[in-house]
């Protein structure tokens, strides 16, 4: 390769993830935390991908665009991309961009089954028929070359890099209506795809900011800005979060002409600023740029193939998948192919998505290889499903089922794409996406092995639609046909115990006989209904409540009762975790267990979701 001087080193693991992005990130992070020893590679220095400081785009999913409401709507993800929003809601209270990127750096290195390479590509790869064997990536930054070798590769790269470089089989465009049966598609196949955008970040001041724009800055006009959604009547004009909708290159290929997407996004978003400053009264005077993104925060380019192409039907019709590893939600977004050029067209047209949607697994794995996966906007789907599919938070909870489900195919010693075919297999991988805490629609968690199915449940006092035995129940949200899931695909109610608004509340698990107890896990609220993710908008931000949530438990205890009495397992104070489990160094032998809630971090009553207790801990 022309890399002499370069150190090379060889790396075995279970799992290589190309790409740090979101759904790189939970996948890497879900199949390390069931066990698979993985390596997770990252072109940048820093990981978020779209979300992170260098391109700053918000993370959205399956709860925008869609009714939501407390007990009976609660769309938002959970698992991973739940953990992650909620750690940062508490330890970011000044919305920092690299704050965020750090917090995901910290998730990474905390895991011991995870190898992190930032600022390292993937560059080539070693086949051996319908298997790759080992990659090859570089660190120019340390003249290094990393050889790994691994059982299970998973491409997260948004561009897919890795899948190009073995010859996986791939689109780039648009399918003709005619193909998949596609209202929303065109008549005619073609090459284009969505733009890319550059965002900006500007600064008030208590002084008029004067604006010179660079020579080559575009002109703008009130033509060019007619349909863009940025001055409307009533709304106060404010710069802190750039436009969306300065987007350019679908007509381009995004990504051997990304160098010149992004100098002539460059040169619109001056030529807009340039406008916004110098071209009207827009209450811009003091206003000054403190940021401009030079990475183009890109939509589209490849796609595979996979076992099963996710079409607009599966979308729309919310067609149910047996092998679901995911959820989606986000409406089938399509963007004007040249972007900000074609003035007379809005930016964006939604059709919106009635209910939530399955994404398969099939949907994660490669036609052509046995071993490769994909996760993030370069799933198996066509453009039109793909307009749903691409946001970051519906891809953080692919990239979860991902991890999962490539980890039990490495502890079974299975090749991924034997999985979606083999029913045992596919509830043994739900199984665990559920008790992490994940989604899947219609699916309940069975959870034999939880101590708490031979115990006797009762409580200080309950919500006359939140009994403690709901607990139970294997389903961790409230979700109505009206805009969530079909009422046949899913047993209404709230699925969580609700104390009568005492303080403190308790839930108490008795059992006729001792149990042996090792490993204790609760699932509290956090508010599921509400829309929370690190923006720098404020006008979006002031739809949050940014911090730990009002419903989350801020203080409570865990005690166990045996032939002694009752002892005290833990004291928790400041909890703002949803999902919390406690170890104990030696299994106990008890006959009761109960969790007394002191304090929530503002509701007036005391909630859990899911409680359970096991013989030993399954990580």
């Amino acid at each position: 390769m022309g890399m002499k001087h370069f150190l090379v080193h060889r790396i075995e693991a279970d799992i290589l993830v190309a790409g740090g992005g979101m759904a790189g990130v939970c996948c890497a992070l879900a199949a390390a935390r069931q066990g698979a020893r993985v390596v997770l590679c990252q072109d940048r220095p820093v990981l978020g991908g779209n979300a992170s400081s260098e391109v700053r785009m918000h993370i959205v999913g399956a709860n925008t665009n869609r009714p939501c409401a407390d007990l009976i709507n609660e769309p938002r993800e959970s698992g991973l991309i739940e953990e992650i929003r909620l750690e940062n809601a508490v330890r970011n209270p000044q919305r920092s961009a690299s704050m965020f990127d750090e917090i995901l750096r910290e998730k990474c290195r905390a895991e011991k089954n995870l190898t992190l390479l930032l600022n390292t590509t993937v560059l080539d790869a070693e086949v051996e028929g319908r298997n790759i064997r080992r990659v090859t990536a570089a660190r120019a930054s340390t003249e290094d070359i990393f050889e790994v070798a691994a059982s299970i590769f998973v491409d997260s790269t948004g561009d897919g890099g890795l899948g190009a470089a073995v010859g996986a089989v791939y689109t780039q465009g648009r399918e003709a209506s005619s193909q998949f049966g596609e209202k929303l598609a065109p008549c005619e196949a073609d090459a284009k795809t969505l733009g890319s955008t550059l965002l900006f970040a500007a600064r008030k001041f208590d002084r008029p900011m004067p604006f010179t724009p660079p020579p080559w800055a575009r002109r703008i006009t009130a033509e060019d800005m007619k349909l863009r959604d940025w001055a409307a009547p009533g709304r106060e004009l404010t710069y802190e979060y750039g436009f969306w909708w300065l987007e350019w290159g679908g007509h381009l290929d995004t990504i051997k002409e990304n160098e010149a997407i992004r100098d002539e996004l460059l040169a619109i978003l001056f030529g807009v600023w340039d406008y916004v400053k110098n071209g009207g009264d827009f209450q811009a005077e003091n206003w000054a740029l403190d940021w401009f993104g030079v990475i183009p925060g890109k939509r589209e380019s490849r796609r595979f193939h996979g076992l099963h192409t996710l079409t607009e039907a599966d979308v729309l019709e919310s067609r149910p998948q047996e092998d679901a590893i995911a959820y989606g939600g986000w409406p089938i977004d399509l963007h004007p192919v040249h972007g900000f050029d074609q003035r007379d067209e809005p930016p964006c047209v939604w059709t919106p998505v009635p209910l939530l949607y399955d994404i398969p697994l099939r949907s994660c794995i490669s036609a052509g290889f046995d071993n490769l996966m994909f996760v993030g906007r370069n799933i198996s789907a066509t453009h039109v499903a793909f307009a749903s599919t691409r946001v970051m938070a519906t891809c953080s909870a692919m990239g979860e089922g991902v991890g999962v489900a490539a980890a039990h195919a490495i502890r079974t010693q299975r090749a991924p794409s034997t999985l979606p075919d083999d029913a045992v297999a596919m509830t043994a991988i739900q199984e665990a996406i559920l008790r992490e805490d994940g989604f899947l629609i219609g699916k309940k968690l069975r959870d034999e092995e939880n101590l708490l199915h031979a115990a006797q449940l009762s409580a200080s006092g309950e919500h006359p639609e939140g009994a403690p035995q709901n607990v139970l129940s294997g389903v961790n949200r409230a979700l109505s046909p009206d805009g969530g899931v079909a009422a046949t695909r899913q047993e209404p109610g709230t699925h969580r115990w609700i104390s009568a608004g005492e303080w403190p509340a308790w839930i108490l698990a008795e059992w006729p006989q001792p149990v042996c107890l090792q490993h204790l896990e609760v699932v509290f609220d956090s508010a599921l209904h509400r829309y929370l993710t690190l923006t720098h908008s404020d006008d979006t931000f002031s739809k949050m409540i940014w911090g730990p949530q009002p419903e989350m438990i801020r203080d409570f205890d865990v005690e166990a009762r045996d032939e002694m009495g009752w002892h005290t397992l833990a004291e928790v104070r400041d909890n703002t975790r949803r999902r919390w489990h406690l170890t104990t160094n030696a299994p106990l032998s008890c006959q009761a267990l109960r969790l007394t809630m002191r304090r929530s971090w503002g509701a007036d009553n005391a909630r859990i979701v899911r409680l359970a207790a096991y013989t030993q801990s399954s990580r």
